[in-house]
């Protein structure tokens, strides 16, 4: 998927949780556009578990790698 397909859904307003899935089949989940970083060759996911809102690790992936996003509450793309 192309970055700028990708940065929609962070600058969407108002704001909406959303899901990106990847090609090795893991998916990561998108609750707050600061939780995420989009670059031309790069996402970078925030990953905090628990209640804590400071992210424990950060996982890099290739926009191209991207199979699909989908809002939280249905499908998207």
């Amino acid at each position: 998927m192309r970055a700028d397909e990708i940065l929609k859904h962070v600058r969407r307003q108002p704001f909406q949780a959303f899901r990106v899935y990847v090609s090795d089949g893991a998916s990561y989940d998108v609750r707050h556009p600061e939780m995420v970083l989009v670059t031309r060759n790069n996402v970078i996911f925030a990953i905090h578990r628990g209640l804590d809102r400071i992210p424990e690790e950060t996982v890099w992936c290739d926009p191209v790698h991207v199979t699909r996003i989908e809002t939280i509450n249905g499908v998207e793309n």
